[in-house]
């Protein structure tokens, strides 16, 4: 099945207000251009260096997204054009990207990245740490980053189940920063295998790699 049929099927499920970000990583230019032609224009990639050399080919209508652990010294990279970074772990980075931000005269949209999987494998930060910084006062500092919501990735298992609750309490935890932060819309959860379990448990965005482009290529 060839990608803009993927891509048709995948989009004429999606209710209206999710966001669908395709997952292009590993994937070579003329694929995602097929993917581009068919409509698309918000993209994931998880490595910075991948994402500014397609960034460069690529027509500049495209909103790129950082989906993969961020590297701090590799910020400034992508500060020039990323759209939104979805796996904001700490501080730190928050203030890297606010720091990059600045220098290009920009203001990027962030997801903090939350723990929700029971594996150590998975990044992102607790309920209780998210909530810490975005009271902060050096948070309220920080001019150029603005956190529009949550990620969070839930273990690999075939346990539905424990799937649906690690979905759940994401939503949970988006609806106590909400509180903080009234303005919060996005939770980024959901990607080819359970992105359908994801919008039944409150998800706005999903991240769609092997459903659109087929395995990856490693």
């Amino acid at each position: 099945m060839s990608i803009t049929k993927n891509l048709q099927d995948i989009q004429s499920q999606l209710p209206e207000q999710i966001t669908l970000v395709a997952v292009s990583k590993t994937k070579p230019v003329s694929e995602i251009m097929e993917a581009y032609q068919a409509g698309q224009r918000i993209f994931g990639e998880n490595r910075i260096q991948d994402m500014v050399e397609k960034y460069d080919e690529m027509p500049k209508d495209i909103q790129w997204h950082m989906i993969g652990h961020v590297q701090r010294n590799k910020v400034k990279y992508m500060a020039h054009f990323v759209s939104l970074i979805h796996g904001v772990e700490n501080f730190k980075t928050l203030k890297e990207i606010n720091k990059q931000a600045a220098r290009h005269d920009r203001t990027i949209d962030c997801l903090l990245q939350i723990k929700i999987a029971t594996e150590d494998s998975k990044f992102g930060m607790s309920a209780t740490e998210a909530s810490e910084i975005l009271q902060s006062e050096e948070f309220s500092d920080l001019k150029n980053v603005n956190v529009v919501g949550v990620m969070g990735m839930a273990t690999f298992t075939e346990n539905q189940e424990q799937i649906k609750r690690e979905f759940l309490s994401l939503k949970a935890v988006f609806q106590d920063l909400k509180k903080i932060i009234p303005k919060l819309e996005t939770i980024s959860m959901g990607m080819s295998g359970d992105y359908k379990l994801a919008i039944k448990c409150g998800s706005t965005m999903v991240r769609v790699g092997s459903s659109i482009f087929g395995a990856r290529n490693y």
